[in-house]
């Protein structure tokens, strides 16, 4: 390590709970939270940004950890309004949570960017750690099914992830640009290390990996480049990762995430449950070609 900053790539449940683990141990000066921003859409007339919140919530513990997302101790008196008055109920919204959107779907009508809002928003409830957008230009990640390609949200949460999925891309990517935090991160003379959260390789981390120049600066990077596994005992502990690789065409395995991260890593963690992948791991030793930046296999990358 040449420095002693940390950049993170965190998605949503399961990387906050790495980033909070970060936020733990590594100083605010020290640690710069990339979250994915894919998973962000516009309902109701506000903008929802999933991911991000899940990762602020969590390093204010805030966070529900029964439920995986939201707000604990929450109230949905709004969202039965809403029902009662017909509108759409498939994507639920508490009470406390609404104030998070509301206020951020008013400054940008105030004309904010998106890391202004999130910087405003978490410091506001007392984060002193760097939470960044991954862009802030929309960026909208789709999955592919038999019937058409569905917005993430509509896939995720109002289909169940119950469509079979034939590919995923990623919305306005190649328009959108690493936000400012991240890209003076990639670029910073002390990065010491960079983290890919415990996340959905595919939903939550190729997002970020699909900004122009990202892929390209990771892998001419002078640091490690360390990846914790999202799977535990073989298996996803929450989300669609493991029907996903298995409708990709792949294993659900270790060995699946090292191979989909390529040569971008020089290590990765695994759960002590799957302590009989790490020989396999290890033979690997991150030497496997470079994958295109429309990403691996059935994959159909940026739009």
């Amino acid at each position: 390590m040449t420095g002693k900053h940390v950049l993170a790539l965190s998605g949503g449940v399961g990387g906050a709970k790495l980033a909070a683990g970060l936020a733990a141990t590594v100083s605010p000066q020290d640690l710069t939270l990339v979250v994915n921003t894919g998973d962000d859409f516009e309902h109701l007339g506000l903008t929802i940004c999933p991911d991000i919140d899940s990762v602020a919530y969590a390093l204010a513990d805030l966070n529900d950890t029964s439920r995986g997302w939201g707000v604990k101790d929450e109230s949905w008196q709004a969202m039965a309004m809403l029902r009662s008055l017909g509108e759409a109920d498939w994507f639920n919204l508490g009470d406390r949570d609404l104030g998070t959107h509301i206020a951020r779907s008013w400054r940008l009508r105030q004309g904010d960017s998106l890391s202004q809002i999130t910087a405003r928003l978490t410091r506001a409830l007392g984060i002193a750690h760097a939470i960044v957008p991954m862009s802030d230009a929309p960026v909208r990640t789709q999955v592919g099914t038999a019937g058409g390609w569905l917005d993430f949200q509509r896939y995720f949460v109002k289909e169940q992830c119950r469509p079979v999925a034939t590919g995923v891309r990623f919305s306005g990517a190649l328009r959108a640009a690493p936000s400012p935090a991240f890209a003076a991160a990639l670029e910073s003379q002390d990065l010491g290390a960079i983290v890919i959260c415990p996340s959905n390789p595919y939903l939550s981390v190729d997002p970020i990996l699909s900004l122009p120049g990202v892929w390209e600066a990771l892998r001419h990077r002078r640091v490690p480049v360390v990846a914790v596994s999202p799977l535990v005992g073989g298996a996803s502990l929450k989300g669609p990762l493991g029907k996903l690789l298995a409708e990709l065409g792949r294993p659900v395995s270790n060995a699946s995430i090292a191979d989909h991260y390529g040569d971008l890593l020089d290590h990765i963690i695994i759960d002590s449950a799957d302590a009989a992948d790490a020989g396999g791991l290890q033979e690997r030793a991150f030497q496997s070609p470079s994958r295109p930046q429309s990403c691996a296999l059935p994959v159909t990358g940026r739009g």
